[in-house]
């Protein structure tokens, strides 16, 4: 399940609102490498702004720095709805630099005269905003190797060791493999790296570059076949072997997945690698041999605490082993860390509902058909089978160290612009609220509360309104929720009123001595107290 993209608008909002100088602090040495600018849209010279940044960032890695690789700038860019070749300012680079974590971002122009390219590149510094190098090189296209290193030379931080730079393909074939990745139609792009292959049928990056194609298309044998060539001895001889248990996992080849993804396991445990061999053991069903999927999750999760999709995996794959209670504890994990993940708080609700919990677990579906109304269609399904099949999250990439950690910054962003602008519905619902305008601050509770499904006042206050307008079986489920998400004296005191009103006096009296014990000041809570007759 792909993560929603947040708009670039809102998060720009959000940069401007960081602390200077917390990214840096955070990720020294990191280094965000844009495509050049090359001013112009002419084949002979565009395919060379995405050919700076592939260039740099292949160099500054052999310098020993730390750039953002270009699959993780482009998982930045998609979610961030950033086009990859768009043309931005400096202060937008700044931001998008500052939101990904990075310590410094590289920009450039470049030119081309006859056979001469002439480059020129800044860096600048994100906690000071100023620019710590700027660097100009001339040279054939012929050589456009040596020109970026050294162009890479001058840019890369001071601290940074040298090492080797890897083989490097013709120019020419260079040339197609980057054309490959810009293309904007698949026909095009598979004609570029077919091309580039065979200018070097070693080029194993256009090979990789062919599986996403073909992938993108739904074509897994041929996205397979792609990745054969590439040997064991090639520098992208691991990503290639995980590719191709994707496609082996996509094409239902359980047993072969299992191979693939258990050889790169027993050389190094990734978490995703760990997290795909349980996906491929719950789709082989009971009988599988080689561990339980509760067993790899658990382990994934083990690895990177931090990714909420390990906690709903072991969720699910509890619950279709039927350990509800099991289920329970890890799918709440997983709002936990992740509040507006729609098919957690389903699959959640059908756990605690098949524990006998009716109230919680129709609030947590709830929650979900208000995140998305593709759940409606869920509640149709049959009583006993009410959630679908193969929702287990796949991890589609390795060996990304700051992958998981970008998504993570932009996922944090997205959710406290989401949750200012809940703050803003809930101003809204009150004032409404305050001349009596129950609908519509209804309508802006509903609002706020799809931004942030758990936001304890939202509930509190329609709570309020559903009191004050007699529906006291509604009041007393969003109290509830209010109480669940944040436990507050006003809470209580409301839901002890409105069992009150439905003469349920000791669940009252309860609900004011669970009030007067967390605020013995409690205005509300000392008034239901009188109202009960108590002293």
């Amino acid at each position: 399940m792909k993560t929603g993209r947040i708009p670039l608008a809102v998060l720009l909002v959000a940069a401007c609102l960081t602390v200077p100088g917390a990214a840096s602090a955070q990720s020294v040495g990191r280094i965000l490498v844009m495509p050049f600018d090359t001013q112009k849209r002419e084949a002979r010279v565009f395919w060379l702004g995405e050919a700076a940044s592939v260039l740099l960032t292949d160099n500054l890695t052999a310098a020993g720095a730390n750039p953002i690789s270009r699959v993780e700038r482009l998982q930045a860019f998609e979610r961030l709805q950033v086009p990859p070749a768009a043309t931005l300012t400096d202060a937008t680079v700044i931001r998008i630099g500052q939101l990904v974590g990075a310590d410094r971002v590289v920009t450039g122009t470049l030119s081309l005269e006859g056979d001469v390219l002439k480059v020129r590149a800044r860096s600048i510094a994100l906690d000071a905003a100023r620019v710590q190098a700027d660097a100009t090189e001339t040279g054939q296209l012929s050589d456009l190797y040596a020109t970026f290193r050294r162009l890479a030379s001058q840019i890369a931080p001071a601290a940074a060791t040298k090492s080797a730079s890897a083989p490097q393909p013709p120019v020419a074939a260079f040339e197609n493999y980057i054309k490959g990745l810009l293309a904007e139609t698949p026909a095009t792009a598979i004609d570029y790296l077919n091309a580039a292959l065979k200018l070097q049928p070693g080029f194993d990056r256009a090979r990789l570059a062919l599986w996403d194609v073909y992938t993108d298309q739904g074509e897994h044998e041929k996205a397979l076949g792609a990745l054969k060539a590439v040997g064991r001895d090639s520098a992208e001889s691991r990503r290639a072997r995980f590719l191709s248990g994707l496609s082996q996992l996509d094409l239902r080849r359980y047993d072969d997945a299992f191979a693939s993804f258990k050889g790169l396991a027993d050389e190094r445990p990734e978490p995703a690698v760990v997290n795909n061999l349980g996906v491929v053991q719950l789709r082989r069903g009971p009988a599988a041999t080689g561990g339980r999927p509760t067993y790899f999750f658990s382990e994934a999760a083990k690895g990177d605490p931090a990714d909420a999709d390990f906690d709903f995996n072991l969720g699910y794959a509890y619950w279709t082993d039927r350990d509800f209670q099991a289920s329970i504890y890890w799918l709440r994990e997983a709002v936990r860390r992740h509040p507006t993940d729609g098919i957690a708080h389903y699959v959640l609700g059908s756990a605690l509902a098949a524990t006998g919990n009716t109230a919680e677990a129709g609030r947590e579906k709830e929650l979900a058909r208000r995140l998305s109304s593709e759940f409606t269609q869920w509640d149709r399904r049959a009583a006993t089978d009410p959630v679908p099949k193969d929702l287990e999250r796949v991890k589609n990439e390795i060996g990304l160290p700051l992958g998981r950690e970008i998504v993570a910054k932009l996922a944090t962003s997205g959710q406290r612009d989401q949750q200012d602008l809940a703050r803003f519905y809930l101003d809204s619902a009150q004032r409404l609220y305050a001349r009596e305008n129950d609908r519509e601050a209804a309508a802006e509770l509903g609002r706020a509360l799809y931004l942030s499904p758990y936001f304890a006042s939202a509930h509190l206050l329609l709570g309020r309104i559903h009191l004050r307008n007699g529906r006291l079986q509604e009041a007393i489920e969003a109290l509830k929720i209010s109480i669940w998400s944040e436990e507050t004296a006003a809470a209580h005191a409301v839901l002890g009123e409105a069992y009150r009103q439905e003469r349920d006096l000791s669940s009252a009296r309860a609900e004011a001595d669970r009030a007067l014990a967390i605020d013995p000041t409690s205005a509300e809570a000392k008034a239901l107290v009188a109202r009960l007759g108590e002293r």
